[in-house]
């Protein structure tokens, strides 16, 4: 087998020395390299930022979506939106082991897995598009997928559907970073609670402000505010449009006693809602985008327009045990995992 580099920087077309993310085009041949897995793919679950992008620009024509993630897969050679720059995760089932890393990782061939790196990174060829489901921006293909030396997957549990898992895992950096983020007491505001990671950040945040402790969700109407209600996950829940920041600002702080809160978390697959995050949020607290349609450019700069000291952080989909973290918070809450197993499989 050829050999190949941890960081999969010998599939790289171009430009030369780039790692594979931010590469414009990498090698989608499957012939693996003696440190890469290669996966018999079922599902792809495009990043929520990526497939409301392409959803947009297609006018909801899922034809055309198909169409353009082809070209995309075609053209780089990985599912990275040239728009937004993300990508997602998948799940497959693992059919051949390179040589040098056999021993040394704990799944075998015909284990399925889920890939818990993006897309925007995984050497991906499609043959076919099979389905695609909007409502949860899942796509069913027959293709195939390498997964490098570095990549990290999650062994597909047994006790739920692959799909239900899938849904979780594609969002499991949010819930296991809230874990340590939120401390007791907190005042946590969270846009796009209703979503999968802000269900499952408004769970988490709740257990971990504790009793003196208030979350408020965020919204888009109000039936997604009643159906936030009835989940329990949030102490108060407002809706606001997070495009207006003055309307979210106002909104948080009839909801907290007219104070700003300490942390807020953005959980939205739309862009330009930085000032709605940082707004409300007072000086000294966080900011917390997990969001990939986030600007790194409007978020510096807003803060600094509106006088705003505050931590900002870009939320990692890769924290230490993050899979085993977000599933059992499905086998913890029954409602959460209803509420899954209804929305998202």
């Amino acid at each position: 087998m050829r050999k190949g580099n941890k960081y999969g920087t010998h599939r790289v077309i171009k430009p030369k020395g780039a790692l594979p993310q931010p590469a414009n085009q990498i090698s989608n041949d499957m012939e693996i390299f003696d440190n890469e897995i290669l996966i018999d793919v079922d599902y792809l679950n495009i990043d929520s930022a990526s497939f409301t992008q392409l959803n947009e620009e297609a006018s909801g024509d899922i034809e055309k979506i198909k169409s353009k993630i082809l070209e995309i897969v075609d053209e780089k050679g990985k599912m990275q939106n040239p728009v937004t720059g993300s990508g997602g995760m998948l799940i497959g089932t693992v059919e051949e082991i390179g040589d040098s890393i056999k021993n040394k990782v704990n799944i075998k061939e015909g284990d399925k897995i889920a890939t818990l790196v993006s897309l925007s990174l995984t050497p991906l060829r499609i043959n076919e598009i099979i389905d695609i489901n909007p409502d949860i921006d899942r796509v069913d293909i027959d293709g195939k997928a390498i997964l490098f030396e570095s990549g990290i997957y999650a062994k597909l549990p047994e006790d739920m559907e692959d799909t239900l898992a899938l849904a979780a895992l594609d969002v499991a950096g949010a819930p296991a970073q809230i874990i340590n983020l939120v401390k007791p007491g907190n005042k946590v505001l969270i846009l796009g609670a209703t979503g999968k990671s802000g269900l499952m950040c408004s769970y988490v945040a709740k257990k971990m402000a504790g009793e003196n402790g208030i979350v408020i969700g965020q919204a888009r109407n109000e039936q997604r505010a009643k159906f936030l209600k009835d989940t329990g996950f949030c102490d108060e829940v407002i809706v606001a449009n997070v495009l207006n920041p003055i309307e979210i600002l106002e909104e948080t702080l009839k909801a907290n006693n007219g104070f700003e809160v300490d942390l807020s978390i953005n959980c939205l697959s739309i862009p330009n809602v930085e000032m709605s995050c940082i707004l409300p949020v007072r000086d000294g607290g966080i900011v917390y985008f997990f969001s990939m349609a986030t600007s790194f450019t409007k978020a510096a700069l807003g803060a600094e327009g509106v006088g705003k000291d505050v931590t900002m952080i870009i939320g990692n989909g890769y924290t230490k045990d993050h899979d085993r973290i977000t599933l059992d918070l499905l086998r913890e809450s029954k409602v959460l995992r209803e509420i899954f197993e209804e929305k998202y499989t």
